[in-house]
């Protein structure tokens, strides 16, 4: 696991961006996943000011909420249109989001468990993270080996996104959801994290043990997991002075 502690969220988002565009240099067709969220906001931002060819690139949201007309303004299929099809340019039939109004949702789930295995797989997998440290929704007590499913959202998660909300009572309570086991098949991951409302479950992730009641901290498992912070989302790791020292050593391996 790689850590990075930038100065502030534009430094962050243009360190994501960095990773990202890394991960995928040299694929013909690249398939990246995409997070909703405050949190990838700069990244997007970042990677749209690269004027980038992603005409040929594929990308796969982590989640959806089910119930939410695709037409809402926080429905995610809305959501990753602007913020990333839109602003990246990428082709919208190569941009794919569960569908949470659909008639059969296991089968949804299922269905799109194949539309990322025929696309080769995500070779880049953009994260943010929850207060309760989820990733994807995969709220605390969810299995290590999850794949594509329908979720419960926890009370926790229901209040942080009700900001997005006229109220919390218009927070959908159910969503469709990447597994652990899914995010894991990523061949890179790259989570960013910004404020000091993060701290404590970016602690969690990099410091504490694996646990399933911390569910990003399955990432220290990754082969090749990048973790971008601010420093006010790095206020509490104990290590922080030595994952600085590590990225300024870093170009000067011989």
């Amino acid at each position: 696991m790689e850590i990075v502690i930038a100065p502030g969220e534009a430094e962050v988002g243009e360190r994501a961006a960095d990773a990202v565009v890394a991960a995928l240099a040299g694929r013909p067709e690249p398939v990246l996943g995409v997070a909703t969220g405050s949190s990838p906001l700069s990244t997007y931002a970042a990677l749209a000011e690269r004027r980038l060819d992603w005409s040929r690139t594929s990308a796969f949201a982590l989640d959806e909420y089910v119930g939410l007309p695709e037409e809402h303004e926080q429905s995610y299929h809305r959501v990753v249109d602007a913020e990333v099809t839109r602003r990246l340019g990428l082709d919208p039939a190569r941009v794919h989001v569960p569908d949470g109004n659909a008639p059969d949702l296991e089968a949804e789930c299922e269905r799109y468990e194949r539309a990322i295995r025929d696309a080769g797989g995500i070779d880049v997998q953009l994260l943010g993270i929850g207060g309760n440290g989820h990733i994807g929704f995969n709220e605390p007590a969810s299995s290590f080996a999850s794949r594509t499913r329908i979720k419960t959202l926890a009370p926790h998660t229901r209040r942080d996104n009700a900001r997005f909300f006229a109220s919390l009572e218009e927070v959908p309570v159910h969503c469709l959801t990447q597994g652990l086991g899914t995010i894991m098949d990523a061949r890179r991951v790259v989570l960013v994290a910004i404020g000091e409302r993060k701290a404590a479950a970016v602690a969690a992730m990099v410091e504490g043990p694996v646990s399933a009641h911390v569910p990003a901290s399955i990432l220290q498992h990754h082969r090749h997991a990048t973790i971008v912070v601010d420093e006010a989302a790095a206020a509490l790791l104990e290590g922080a002075e030595y994952y600085r020292f590590i990225q300024e050593q870093k170009h000067r391996v011989r």
